[in-house]
Formats: structure tokens, C-alpha cells, sequence
């Protein structure tokens, strides 16, 4: 992290799991990346950083709930940090290897494998480019079916997310006619060291893993050019695999859009088209006495030759309106409701960016999705100019980043139910600058409603809704030329299903300080405290965490 840059958290999950947004929404929905990507390749700046390093920490981690149990361990960890930025092509990549070595009969030895990775190659500058992306980070699973980016190093119920994807996007003119195109294909997958979660008394299936697929076209007209309004036709899908219980979210559509000009600030946005969206699964394999089957891992197994059930379908008409509103260069407003998925619908972003310093973003989004294609939409989202934000004490990377575009998280927060559903929710955040000092704040809530096939044994889950709300912040300060001191906190609330003791609630926050010896030699100290509060169990979690180490950068 370059010295005195601190970003607050959104949350990934906020990102649109399905194509076919409004018009005013196509920007952010070309892909969830493109615009990204035409970033890369604009020519915002030029630049090669190459920051290979390793650390060797010692780390103390002392139990102060229900217990007060103290272990030690030593942390050794190479990695690199790379921000590549050219006139049409750009890439950042974060990666760490982890290897915490502890003491004692019943200490626990962990080795992680984390960071994120993401890129623009422009093939023909300016118009066609191949853009990629990776992650890897680790988390907690809770045994009520709650996910939070606060692992503890001393415990084995960590979990761990990988996502990746790659496609080309295509941004050209056929004369007054703008042509932009995208396509893509990911995979995500979540490994937990019981994959079998237990929840007031029942089994949760969770997520083991799932293929995305993407792809939109989109030809319009701006106002005056020629005609005195714009109008726009888009055409695309989603859809996801997901191995449990071979689950298929599909999204089909075809639309027209209209802007019309109200005012040099102000123009009002419709569009119509037809849409066809489908949830499918099939049920699990069943034993002689007609119960569920579960494979080693714990997971739900297939009955490949049952035959495919239909969870949710719709086929017809979509529709919504909406203003655009950008009075100047610095704020920028775009709302709209209408109908999709059978129901009504919303969608909106403001940001406000009143100087370089300071910025403010807020969108609402809704979309249907499994969990990995939340993650993957989000990695695909992110700016190719970015830097990795990793734990002071653990050296995880928990989906945090800042980038040119403003604060992100990749990596869903919430529930890791293996069940496709219809996500729905809000994310701000605002950052400010005073000098050495850097303020950030971020916030959001998100609304997971499930859908499952009826006559399957999913069944009972359709309908539920897991919720999650969450607001981090934090303070980094540059101490002159060679020292550096960040600090941080979190909350997180994780509402579960069902009713009961399915709630989860997670507090922490961290400070770290660092102090270059030499050109290359930098020592650190940080120290975490984190609380977790979870219904299930009769007793709170709480542990402190201290670490002491130096770094070699190479």
C-alpha cells in the first residue's frame, strides 16, 4: 500500500449479478468491467511498479472470550505487489504466500495462498481488448451459515474463495452509431473446512463451486447525433452453473432504450424489451430410505438422472424510467424503477467528487445470481489501477481495494448457501483527504432472498432471506518520510434465515505502525482486537492479536 492511502470497504455483493440494466445503467453493466477496462487503456497515466518482498513476523494472539488461552507463532511470507499502467493497456496484481508456523501440542499451522489480480490488454488500442482477472482470499464461515473477512489465524474455521474470468470487450463507431460489445467466462469456488454447516438444527448446503457466462451487445445514438434523442438496442445473457445440485440461473433479454434531453444537465430515460429468466436444479441422490445423500466433502450429491425442475421462470415484458441528472463534471446522478423479475425493481447511482480529495459514491442494485457469480461479477467490476489492502496482523487479503474509481470489496460477505437467489441492496462509501491524513467510511446493506425448486431438497429454502449489513472505516497518516500509521475498524451483522439463533455479529478493528530502518528494511508492529457474536453458540468469541516483524523489499 503506497504510504498514507487507506480505503473504506463496499461491499462486492453489490455489484449486479445479471445484465439488462436500464440505460442509464449500461456504462457500469457493459460487463461490469469494460468501462474498467477503457479505462486501462485510456492513457490516464504511465506507469511500472514491481515490489517483490518478504516478511518474517513474530505474532502473540491472546484469547480474552470464553477462555484465556495464549498461543505464538511465527509468520514468514513472500509476495509481490505490480501496478503496470500504459497508454492503452493496464494490470495490477497483489499476491501473497503465508505460511504461520505455530507452538505447542495443539498449535494450528496454516499456509494461504492470497491476492487478486486484474487486467486490460488492448489488442487493437481503443477498440478491442482482452481483459482478465483473479482472487484469492480467505474468510470466516460461521457455523450458522454467515461469512465475515475477519479470519483468525489461531482457528481452523477459515474458508477460502477463488474466482477468476477472462473475455474481450469491444468499443467502436459505425458511423453515428456507437457499438460496444463484451464477453467473458468465469469460475468461483469456496472451500471450507466443513463444507457441512449446521444451522438451528438443520444442514446448509453450501456453495462448492460455478461456471459464469456473460455477454451483451449494444448499438445506440446519442442525442443530436442525429436524431434529437438517443436510442439505444441491447441484446444479452447471464448464466451460471452451479455444481450444487446442477443449478442453472439463465437471463435472457433484448431492449430498446430512449434518452431524452431536458435540459444541458438533465434528461429523462426509458426502456422496453423482453426478457427470459429461468432458476433450474435437480434433486439429490436419495438412499433406501429416501434420505439425502452427502458426498466426503459434506455437500448435497447430485441425482444426475432426476429430472431438471423449473424454481423460478419469467417470460415477458421488462420495462423502467428514470432521470439522468449530471449538473457538472463532479456530480453525476442516475435513477430508475420499472419491472423485471415479475416484480418492480429499482436501480440508482450518485456519486459527488468535489475535488481530487474528496469523493462520495452511493448505488442501489438488484439482480439474480448464485454466490460465485456475485463474486466474479465484482472482480470484473474493478479498475485495472488499483492497490491490494491487506490485515496489519494476518497479512490477508480480505477483497478490499483502492483504486482510481473509488473504494471496492471483492469476495461476497454474507451467506454462503449453495441456493441461486435475488440480491438486493445499497452500498456508500466516502473518502476524504486532509494533507499526510486519509479518511474513509463505507456502508451497506444486502438482501439475499432464495430460490429453490419445489419437490427437491432445497425446498425448504425458498423464500428465506439472509441479510447482512455492514460499515467499516479508518485513518492512515504519513509520519514524514519513512513512517506510516493506519488504523481501522468494522462491523458486521449477518441476519440469517429461518428465524432463531441464526444471527451473526462481527467487531474488530486493527492499528499497525511502520518504520523504514534502512532503503529496503521496514519494521512493523500492528495489533487486531476482533469480536464475534454468534446466536448459535452460548458464548462469545473475542481475541487480541500483536505482531512484531520486519519487511525486505527487493
Amino acid at each position: 500500500m503506497r504510504a498514507g492511502k487507506f480505503a473504506a470497504a463496499l461491499l462486492g455483493a453489490g455489484m449486479l449479478a445479471a445484465t439488462g440494466a436500464p440505460a442509464f445503467a449500461q456504462a457500469q453493466d457493459m460487463g461490469q468491467g469494460q468501462a474498467q477496462g477503457q479505462g486501462a487503456g485510456a492513457g490516464q497515466r504511465t506507469q511500472r511498479i514491481v515490489q517483490p518482498y518478504i516478511e518474517v513476523a513474530q505474532v502473540v494472539s491472546a484469547e480474552i472470550t470464553p477462555g484465556n488461552d495464549v498461543v505464538t507463532f511465527t509468520q514468514v511470507a513472500v509476495g509481490a505487489d505490480i501496478n503496470l499502467q500504459g497508454r492503452n493497456s493496464g494490470a495490477a496484481v497483489s499476491v501473497r504466500y503465508e505460511r504461520n508456523i505455530g507452538y505447542g501440542d495443539e498449535a494450528i499451522d496454516t499456509t494461504t495462498i492470497s491476492g487478486i489480480a486484474r487486467g486490460a490488454l488492448a489488442v487493437v488500442p481503443g477498440t478491442l481488448n482482452l481483459e482478465a482477472g483473479a482472487l484469492a482470499s480467505r474468510s470466516r464461515v460461521d457455523a450458522s451459515g454467515g461469512v465475515t473477512a475477519n479470519p483468525l489465524v489461531r482457528e481452523d474455521a477459515e474458508s477460502r474463495i477463488y474466482s477468476a474470468y477472462a473475455g474481450p470487450s469491444l468499443t467502436t463507431r459505425v458511423g453515428d452509431v456507437a457499438v460496444e460489445g463484451v464477453a467473458r467466462v468465469g469460475y468461483n469456488r469456496f472451500e471450507a473446512d466443513n463444507a457441512l454447516v449446521t444451522q438451528a438444527g438443520n444442514v446448509v448446503d453450501v456453495f462448492d463451486d460455478s461456471m459464469t457466462y456473460m455477454g451483451q451487445v449494444r448499438a445506440g445514438t446519442r442525442a443530436g447525433e442525429p436524431l434529437p434523442v438517443g436510442v439505444a438496442v441491447t441484446a444479452g445473457g447471464f448464466q451460471e452453473d452451479i455444481s450444487n445440485l446442477d443449478q442453472r440461473v439463465r437471463d435472457l433479454y433484448v431492449r430498446g432504450d430512449v434518452t431524452v434531453p431536458v435540459s444541458q444537465s438533465l434528461a429523462l430515460v426509458a426502456g422496453a424489451g423482453y426478457e427470459d429468466v429461468e432458476i433450474s436444479s435437480r434433486d439429490a441422490l436419495r438412499d433406501a430410505n429416501g434420505n439425502a445423500v452427502r458426498g466426503p466433502d459434506g455437500r448435497l450429491v447430485t441425482d444426475s438422472s432426476a429430472p431438471r425442475r423449473i424454481a423460478f421462470a419469467v417470460d415477458g415484458l421488462l420495462w423502467d424510467v428514470g432521470v439522468l441528472w449530471r449538473p457538472s463534471s463532479r456530480t453525476n446522478l442516475s435513477a430508475a424503477v420499472g419491472r423485471r423479475y415479475d416484480s418492480t425493481t429499482y436501480y440508482g447511482t450518485f456519486t459527488y467528487v468535489p475535488s481530487q480529495r474528496s469523493s462520495f459514491a452511493l448505488a442501489a442494485y438488484d439482480g439474480v445470481s448464485g454466490f460465485g457469480g456475485v463474486i466474479n461479477n465484482g472482480l470484473a467490476a474493478l479498475d485495472t489501477d488499483f492497490e491490494a489492502i491487506r490485515n496489519p496482523v494476518t497479512g490477508d487479503f480480505g477483497g478490499l481495494v483502492s483504486g482510481t474509481q473509488g473504494q471496492a470489496i471483492v469476495g461476497a460477505l454474507g451467506s454462503v448457501r449453495s441456493a441461486a437467489f435475488r440480491g438486493r441492496g445499497v452500498r456508500a462509501s466516502y473518502q476524504r483527504q486532509v494533507g499526510r491524513t486519509t479518511a474513509a467510511l463505507g456502508a451497506g446493506y444486502d438482501r439475499r432472498t432464495f430460490i429453490a425448486a419445489a419437490g427437491t431438497v432445497l425446498a425448504p429454502v425458498n423464500g428465506l432471506t439472509d441479510e447482512s449489513y455492514y460499515v467499516t472505516g479508518g485513518l492512515s497518516r504519513q509520519l514524514g518520510p519513512n513512517a506510516n500509521f493506519t488504523t481501522n475498524a468494522y462491523i458486521n451483522w449477518f441476519d440469517g434465515a429461518g428465524g432463531g439463533n441464526n444471527d451473526v455479529t462481527a467487531i474488530g478493528g486493527s492499528a499497525a505502525y511502520n518504520q523504514a530502518l534502512t532503503q529496503r528494511l521496514t519494521g512493523r508492529a500492528a495489533i487486531a482486537v476482533d469480536y464475534v457474536d454468534s446466536e448459535f453458540t452460548a458464548q462469545d468469541f473475542a481475541v487480541a492479536t500483536a505482531l512484531v516483524g520486519l519487511r525486505y523489499d527487493f
